[in-house]
């Protein structure tokens, strides 16, 4: 779907008009987000930049991940990439690189927790957030391997 397309979909529901009063934005400006923005394919388009466009650019311009799952986490969720395929490396490799790294982000979730034991008696908030950071690293890792597992990934037809 087109980043408008989301938005126009999102916005049934509640109203256009309901979007803007939250947000303390023209009705105006939410229905320009739900339509599609001039291009140079098509410059009588009348939409407007939406924030999601505005979110992917930010994305796009600092490659940092944080951003995505900061609004994943904001969702109640967390992201997971999709896992690489990659045909030149052999399987052993890819399956010994992928568990190896699943057991790396566990052993870094368990130093993380030890070390905020370690320091005090118990965890605090930062700690806490830091120990999450390790989590959802965890996860995502772990996560990545079983979707590659159920893409069949890591598995060699038998020849006969």
């Amino acid at each position: 779907m087109k980043s408008y397309e989301v938005i126009r979909d999102a916005v049934d529901e509640p109203g256009v008009k309901a979007v803007a009063a939250a947000m303390r934005v023209s009705a105006a400006l939410v229905y320009k987000w739900c339509e599609p923005p001039a291009d140079a394919a098509d410059p009588d388009n009348s939409g407007a930049r939406n924030p999601l466009d505005r979110v992917r650019e930010l994305y796009v311009n600092t490659k940092d991940r944080k951003l995505i799952d900061w609004l994943c986490h904001q969702a109640g969720g967390f992201f997971v990439a999709n896992p690489d395929q990659d045909a030149s490396i052999e399987l052993d490799e890819r399956v010994f690189t992928e568990t190896r790294g699943m057991v790396r982000d566990f052993s870094e979730l368990l130093d993380t927790i030890t070390e905020s034991l370690e320091q005090t008696p118990g965890i605090d908030k930062d700690e806490a957030d830091q120990i999450r950071e390790k989590w959802q690293d965890l996860k995502a890792s772990v996560e990545r391997f079983v979707i590659g597992c159920e893409k069949g990934f890591y598995h060699v037809p038998h020849k006969k």
